[in-house]
């Protein structure tokens, strides 16, 4: 489940991920050399613990979560066909990603759904003015980027609060699911998928610059759908 926190001037989001009953090795080599070796036990944990994560990125290139689902499934067969032949320049997870927006990417322009990033309408690194409400944020001093008035607590101590709480993760996914396509993007892989920032510049093949302006605004975007939850407005 998405459990929202608003501290200072970012969103964060965070998904909670399911054990598995049968834990992956502890080191990426490990994990590498089992799937090199055919270890079927292995496969099925990463993907266990990917599949959920991968449909929620190819669904922001894709017109539909069958197609989505497809998307996915061509995944696996590209990680079953190519696990012999990585070599480590980037992180597995980062690899399984690239290869899934790979996919999505043609899969979305036959859909005509997807456009690269830096087309003309698309999201660009230009500057829109500012985006957050300032006047919430202490501007100066010791204090700076911290809340005037802090949001009240996020505790579903109550029947109430904890109607109000699935409330509030339909209204963030559902805002999520509004946001243009590359900002969708960035903010599925930065904040529910709790991927770096370097990685998401390498898995999208964007710069650090746009990467930065797509999730700033993205955040926006999800803050504002968020706020009067936090801050009480709606209890």
């Amino acid at each position: 489940m998405l459990l929202p926190f608003i501290f200072s001037r970012k969103l964060v989001l965070f998904l909670a991920v399911p054990n598995l009953s049968d834990p992956l090795p502890r080191d990426e080599a490990s994990l590498v050399r089992a799937l090199q070796d055919g270890d079927e036990t292995v496969f099925s944990a990463v993907m266990d613990q990917y599949s959920g994560s991968l449909l929620r990125l190819a669904m922001a290139y894709v017109p539909s979560r069958a197609v989505a689902e497809e998307v996915v499934q061509e995944t696996w067969i590209g990680v079953l066909e190519g696990i012999g032949r990585f070599e480590g320049r980037s992180s597995f997870k980062t690899w399984v990603f690239r290869i899934l927006t790979n996919r999505a990417k043609t899969r979305g322009t036959r859909e005509r759904r997807y456009e690269p990033f830096g087309l003309a309408g698309v999201d660009s690194e230009k500057d829109e003015g500012s985006s957050l409400e300032d006047s919430l944020f202490v501007a100066e001093g010791s204090g700076s980027g911290h809340w005037v008035d802090p949001p009240q607590g996020w505790e579903a101590d109550t029947p109430e609060r904890a109607l109000l709480s699935k409330e509030c993760r339909i209204a963030i996914e559902e805002a999520i699911n509004g946001l243009p396509d590359n900002q969708r993007q960035v903010i599925t892989l930065r904040d529910v998928e709790g991927v770096s920032a370097e990685e998401v510049c390498n898995i999208l093949t964007i710069s650090e610059t746009n990467q930065r302006v797509l999730l700033h605004r993205a955040r926006t975007k999800v803050r504002r759908v968020l706020d009067p939850y936090v801050r009480g407005g709606n209890s």
